[in-house]
């Protein structure tokens, strides 16, 4: 099996089951896999998740203060669980459209494809769980856009994986947080698993972090945020953020422009 042609074909479908199901496939088969770094690369150039949900600017799309009742919680869940689908895009985009990198980082950002699966469908399982399932609500494409807008290596890398990535260790607790005061059923499911959710995603930004210092770029990686007019979030995490690679210092420095531009 060709790693790139077979990560282009699960790329380009649409349906969860049988892209999930070539996923399953291909990673149990990395100990046989091929790589051939001049397949043309052939990106996905809208959300593969287009055909069944409906996709909105993020001001547009309603949030719930409260989350007691089932369609309240549908809706929170939905909110997740698109951001989790979203990021398994953009780790197999990552082992796609990057080439001649040491054999490490495409096992890195498999492994990072197969657990954001995990999170993707046990947070599916609790939406079901309220009578909903995914696409029943509106999603924005902020991170299908942000991937598409980095094509270049350090770029992704920064922004993405070390950037926006991170930012989920940082809205993690205020999430769990909004949970622990729900009266909803399945409250505390929903908080184990944002705990497996932190805990993963300190490995995913923890990677990002690895292979932004392997690029070795000349520009500083608050430069890319601004480049892109990100904002960092009012308060950081920075405890998990120390776990992931970032150092006091950087933290001290991003916490003073935050919202630089």
């Amino acid at each position: 099996m060709e790693l790139f042609s077979t990560l282009e074909e699960i790329l380009h479908t649409s349906d969860i089951k049988k892209r999930f199901s070539l996923f399953h496939t291909l990673y149990n088969s990395l100990s046989t896999i091929t790589l051939n770094h001049s397949h043309p690369i052939k990106p996905i150039t809208e959300p593969i998740y287009k055909p069944f949900c409906k996709i909105l600017h993020p001001t547009k799309i309603s949030r719930h203060k409260k989350i007691d009742t089932d369609s309240t919680m549908g809706s929170f869940l939905h909110s997740i669980a698109h951001i989790e689908y979203s990021a398994i895009d953009l780790a197999l985009d990552a082992s796609y459209r990057f080439r001649n990198l040491p054999l490490e980082f495409y096992y890195n950002w498999l492994e990072v494809a197969k657990e954001e699966i995990d999170h993707f469908s046990s947070l599916r399982a609790l939406l079901n769980s309220c009578g909903y399932e995914y696409g029943d609500f509106a999603v924005h494409s902020n991170l299908f856009e942000a991937m598409k807008a980095t094509p270049i290596f350090a770029d992704r890398m920064a922004l993405v994986h070390r950037g926006m990535e991170a930012g989920g260790l940082d809205a993690n607790p205020f999430v769990a947080q909004k949970v622990s005061l729900s009266s909803h059923h399945l409250r505390d499911n929903i908080l184990q698993e944002l705990q497996i959710i932190l805990r993963d995603e300190i490995s995913h930004v923890s990677k990002g972090d690895k292979w932004w210092r392997y690029c070795n770029d000349s520009r500083s990686f608050k430069e890319i945020l601004q480049l892109y007019n990100y904002s960092l979030p009012k308060t950081l995490n920075i405890p998990a953020r120390l776990q992931c690679g970032f150092s006091q210092e950087e933290l001290d420095d991003l916490a003073n422009h935050k919202g630089e531009k």
